[in-house]
């Protein structure tokens, strides 16, 4: 029971690049539900477009492009673990009060385990896997300013230990057009458990993230830059581990060069909390673009998962995506370690175009 327990925790600490040491619950939470999050960076909450996977992370992007969007995402990462989510966005323009919904399931399964006893005797097989059920809504206030919630209620089921609970996602976004500026402020996975992994247990907490975003995309090429920091609801989200001697710095591949400088610390300290990202877009002017190129940089998963005197590609993320008249293909690569690196695929349709005969038209 134990090996197969650490086996889980420390698959879930490589994905969800051990923040802050691992001290909430439910941290498949945080892994990217879609391939385009994962390339470039693992946070979008900057965007504002037809992507319906956007609203999962930002309830403040559902917008009415989204309407009658249906998303289909699956990952697979090192030790066999897959992850996935579906998604469907419905606009609701009746009554004073016109609003986007959306409602999605996310799920991950870690795999079987192998039961053994204080012995070590194979005493039979044993699995694991977690769901989140999301339900959310986003609301344009004017022409600049948009909010959104999500509900998500979640079960996880661990061997023969399981565990209820229930997040809940706030945002805000500013969105100038005209400008092709964005600004956002997302309060992410606030909420509770309902029931704890062992009977009478203490409740845990969940893996709350305040995430601020701003997004620009330039005039004369068609490039748009991201820059997201995170878990601003804590200064200190290094993990502190004693055997590692050789800290990496700032972008520095191979730690351990470094003098020891307060005020290195400190720039890297605030370094961990960013996540850089940019999309290079190709299409007509003022249309969906037609193919994406995306690549991203998280300085604090390079930082925990990168390992001193070897290359490797930890922290930095790449992918691409393609439209074919309803469809919407993307692929994701994340780098999380030198043992393993994760891999996401995602398809989107448009069920509006199709059911209107859009597609009849090209």
């Amino acid at each position: 029971m134990k090996y197969w327990f650490t086996t889980i925790l420390s698959v879930i600490s490589l994905v969800t690049y051990a923040q802050i040491g691992g001290n909430s619950t439910y941290e498949f939470l945080r892994i990217p539900n879609s391939a385009r999050i994962t390339s470039v960076g693992s946070s979008l909450i900057t965007v504002r477009d037809a992507d319906l996977n956007l609203a999962y992370h930002n309830p403040a992007a559902l917008n009415p492009a989204m309407h009658r969007r249906v998303a289909f995402n699956q990952s697979v990462y090192m030790g066999g673990l897959t992850h996935g989510y579906l998604a469907y966005g419905h606009y609701i323009d009746k009554g004073k009060v016109p609003i986007m919904v959306h409602a999605g399931l996310q799920y991950i399964s870690y795999g079987k385990f192998q039961n053994r006893d204080v012995t070590g005797a194979y005493t039979g097989e044993t699995s694991a896997a977690e769901y989140a059920i999301n339900l959310g809504a986003g609301y344009q206030v004017s022409k600049f300013l948009s909010v959104g919630a999500n509900a998500k209620t979640i079960l996880s089921y661990l061997g023969s230990s399981n565990s209820t609970g229930m997040a809940f996602d706030a945002s805000a976004m500013y969105s100038d057009t005209a400008k092709n500026i964005n600004l956002t402020v997302a309060f992410k996975n606030m909420g509770t458990q309902f029931s704890t992994y062992a009977r009478n247990g203490n409740l845990e907490p969940l893996p709350f993230d305040l995430q601020i975003g701003f997004a620009h995309k330039l005039k004369y090429i068609p490039l748009r830059f991201s820059v997201i920091m995170h878990n601003l609801q804590q200064w200190g989200i290094v993990y502190d581990d004693p055997s590692n001697q050789d800290n990496q710095t700032l972008f520095i591949g191979n730690g351990g060069d470094e003098p020891d400088n307060s005020a290195v610390k400190v720039v890297d300290d605030i370094f961990r909390h960013f996540i850089f990202n940019a999309e290079l877009l190709f299409g007509k002017k003022g249309k969906p673009e037609v193919f994406r190129l995306a690549a991203g940089y998280n300085h604090m998963r390079r930082s925990e998962l990168g390992t001193t005197g070897v290359s490797d590609l930890a922290g930095f993320s790449f992918g691409c995506g393609i439209r074919i008249r309803q469809f919407q293909l993307d692929y994701g690569f994340g780098g999380y370690h030198f043992a393993g690196s994760g891999h996401h695929f995602s398809l989107s349709i448009n069920l509006d175009e199709i059911l209107n005969g859009a597609w009849k038209k090209g």
